[in-house]
Order: structure tokens, then sequence, then C-alpha cells
């Protein structure tokens, strides 16, 4: 960088070489300017020296070209002192007018006119300048949009976040509370649990916080390209249009994580699911099994689930920050039981007591979560109905149903394999409604209210397969008679 500028300066031009050739005389020029001096016929001469040329299409000079370009780009990044952005063209000294969108460079009027740009597309100056700023401007928005949406998805963590620690704790103090029923005795398998637990919460915590901490590296290196962006639009307008390119392609190709919360949370229902049963080895006459236990990660947002996952009843106060996962309800009061029902034969009762809009029964595992949709059949539901006072199965359309009484416990039947679904008045296991349907996937155990009175899911007597069974396989039987 230290040579004359002279030296690197072509003879014909006398501007800096660009795509410089070499002749075998030691001479280079720039490739466009020697052919424009080789256009006419005759014998090709180096225009200095005039001595024959021994190629007619000489060799680039690569070393020349690298020292060139470095040199052009020197002079862009670290302009001298008091030196400004040149106005005019330095082979022409005619001031810029117009902007070249083939080669990306600002001509004047004389260069726009030349053999080198004729048939480019060319626009005026200003006119090019206010549609790179335009071209700019909308970049800059789209990855202000994207910030936006980074700042939005680090919220949403923040808040899973905060809701798994809760989580956490809640369940420990479960945990906690029914191996304090089973006394010492059980404590061994206590701390199993707890281990559990902890593992899961730092599993758990341990991906939200990368996830956390991804984002927000996605979100200093997003911040730096608007930076640097917005110092390019303050540049001159030569500048600009000069650094155009390579603005333009920072910031192109820039790109987020998607936004995939599914599955973060913590899983209670393994910890808490039928938890005392499956000690029955130890203290099977203490044990309560209940055999269909909610998932808090389904429930709506105004469903208050009891801490054993065994009851439900509405409240007009929502959950504080509940996250909006995607296996949770959010259009009406509904939750699902946890474990899939796909085949065998299946009975839970239900205490409805006091409470006066209820429906109870099954539905498809896909039934949309975040879309109210009406609970028939054909839309994966299979339920009966208490509200205004009156019982009715949700056929399509819903089918009224004749009862001396108001059911105050439903003992619900499930034959998969029969395709059978079947609701009884406990009190005397008199038959209310029957559907007979071909079910086409697995089912799930389907629970709303909108009555602050608690739906209850009772004990149940424990099936006596399960007594012979090992812990390898009570998980599975946990919902199966």
């Amino acid at each position: 960088m230290s040579l004359p500028e002279e030296d690197l300066s072509c003879p014909i031009c006398c501007d800096i070489f660009a795509d410089p050739v070499l002749l075998s005389c030691s001479h280079s020029f720039c490739r466009l300017c020697l052919r424009r001096c080789w256009d006419t016929p005759g014998v090709h001469k180096c225009p200095v020296c005039r001595k024959r040329a021994s190629k007619s299409n000489p060799t680039s000079n690569l070393a020349l070209k690298n020292l060139c370009e470095a040199l052009l780009q020197l002079r862009t990044q670290h302009p001298a002192p008091g030196e400004e952005a040149a106005t005019s063209c330095n082979l022409h000294a005619e001031r810029f007018k117009f902007f070249c969108h083939v080669d990306k460079k600002p001509l004047c009027v004389v260069c726009q006119s030349s053999e080198m740009h004729r048939g480019h597309d060319c626009s005026p100056i200003e006119e090019a300048v206010l549609d790179c700023k335009d071209d700019l401007n909308s970049t800059l928005e789209n990855l202000q949009d994207k910030l936006d949406s980074l700042k939005r998805i680090h919220t949403s963590c923040d808040d899973i976040l905060n809701h798994i620690k809760s989580q956490a704790q809640q369940t420990k103090t479960v945990i906690k509370d029914q191996f304090e029923q089973l006394h010492q005795v059980l404590y061994q398998e206590e701390s199993a649990r707890l281990a559990a637990l902890r593992s899961e919460e730092e599993e758990k915590i341990t991906g939200m916080k990368q996830k956390m901490a991804a984002i927000s590296a996605e979100m200093l290196s997003l911040t730096e390209s608007i930076n640097i962006l917005e110092e390019e639009l303050k540049a001159e307008d030569i500048v600009l249009l000069e650094n155009f390119t390579a603005a333009k392609e920072r910031c192109t190709n820039i790109q987020i994580s998607p936004e995939i919360m599914s599955g973060v949370l913590i899983d209670v229902t393994t910890h808490l699911c039928n938890l005392k049963y499956r000690i029955w080895e130890k203290m099977q006459e203490h044990v309560d099994y209940t055999p269909v236990t909610l998932d808090p990660n389904t429930a709506h947002p105004c469903l208050i689930l009891s801490r054993d996952l065994t009851s439900l009843h509405y409240s007009s106060q929502p959950w504080p920050r509940c996250p909006d996962n995607p296996e949770r309800f959010h259009m009406s009061a509904e939750v699902v039981g946890m474990a899939a029902l796909g085949s065998g034969s299946h009975r839970w009762t239900v205490e409805t007591g006091g409470n006066q809009d209820w429906l109870l029964g099954v539905a498809s595992a896909s039934v949309p979560r975040d879309a109210e949709v009406l609970a028939r059949p054909e839309n994966g539901f299979w339920t009966l109905c208490f509200r205004d006072g009156g019982l009715r199965a949700m056929t399509s359309p819903p089918t009224p149903l004749t009862s001396s009484r108001k059911p105050r416990r439903v003992k619900v039947q499930l034959d998969y394999a029969e395709g059978t679904l079947s609701f009884f008045d406990a009190a005397d296991d008199a038959l209310l409604y029957a559907f007979a349907h071909t079910f086409p996937e697995a089912l799930l155990p389907y629970f709303y209210t909108q009555s602050p009175s608690p739906l209850r899911i009772l004990p149940g007597n424990v099936p006596a397969g399960m007594l012979r069974r090992g812990e390898g396989e009570l998980s599975q039987s946990c919902s199966a008679e």
C-alpha cells in the first residue's frame, strides 16, 4: 500500500487497474482498455513499447489485480483524513449523475454513454439513492420485526421457566405430603421420586436456559446488524451506494430460530399418577387407586385442579401467566386425562355433587386445543352433558334424557374394541345412555365444567391382575381393568 498510485494505474485510462492483464513485454493494462486498443485490424502490439504481443488473449496479472483490489477496499474502509466521498468521476472530471444497476457504481454523463456501460440499466443518482434507502429501510423494518419476535419468544420462555419452577415446587409439596402419610417405611421410595423430579426440573430448566441463551445471542447479533445498518443509512449517498450490496447481503440471510415450545413443561403426571399405588408392595392397605389422572398441562387456565390431580372446578380468575403451551385447551374450560385409551376395557366414576354445568366422557387425542368446536361425535367427542337442569347425550343433534333424578355419581365405561361408551347412574347402575361407534384413534378421558362446584374422580378397586404384576408393567395398566 506504500507504492505510488501511478505504479498501480493503467497507462491507457490512468485509473487504478481493473482486471489487469500482463503482456510478454512485462507491461500491464486493464483488459478492457487493451481490447479497445486492439479493436483495429492489424498486428497486436504493446501500447507502450510497441513490441508485438505473443498472445491475442493475454494472461491475467493476478498479483497486480489483488493489490489494486486491496488498495480500493482500503480506500473505502479507511479514507484519508479530511477526504470526503468522491462526487465526480476521476476519469472525466464530471459530477456523478447516474447509477449503474449492473455494475453497482455511480457514473458521470460520459461514463454512462461509453461502450463499457452501453445497454446497462442506469438511473439518476437521486432516484437510485431513494431506491436504495427504501430497500435498506425495508430490510431494517424486517430486522426490527425479527428482533421484536425474538423478544416475544424470550418473554414467553421466561414465563414458561417460572411456571416450570412453580410446577416443580407444587409437585414436590404433593410428593412430600403423600410420602409422609406412608411414614418412614417409604422413605427410600420418597427419595427416589424426589430425585427423579429434581433431575427433570434441572433438565427442563437447563434446556429452557439454553434456549433463552441462544435467543439472547441471536438478539445481540441482530441488534449489532441493526446498528451497523443504521450507520450505513447515515452515510453519504455515494458511500451508501458503494456499500449497498455488502450491507444488503449481511442482512438478507439473517434467520431466527423457530418458535417451538411443545413438550418443555415438567411431566407432572409421571411423578404423581397413582403415586401411592405404585409402591403397593410396601403398603398395599394404605393405597388409593384412581383409574384416571388429570393432565394439568392440558387444563384451561380457568380450571383449578386438586393437588392429587383427581378433581377440578371452575374459577373466574384464571391462572396468572399460564403458559400458552400447545397441549393446553385455550377456548373453553376443558381438561383431559393423562392416559391414552387405545384398547381394552376401562371404567371410572365421577362425583358430580352439586355441579350444575358439566360434560363427561372421552375425546379423540387429536381434538383441537386452540379452537372452539361443538362436543359432537363427528368432532371427536362422545360425552354426557348436564346443563340448565337437564341431562342430554351430546349426539348430533343432542338427545334429551329422562331421569327421575340428577345423577350425583356417573360411572363411565369404555370398551374400545367393541366400540361402546356407556354412562350409568352409580347409585343404582341404571343405564343413562350408550354410544356405539368405531373409534378412529386413541381416546382420552374428557372433562368440562363452568361451575365452582368440583367434579371428583373417585378411587376405584385395584384390578386383581395388577396385584400380580411387577413394577415394570404398572405404568401401562394405570387406566385399564
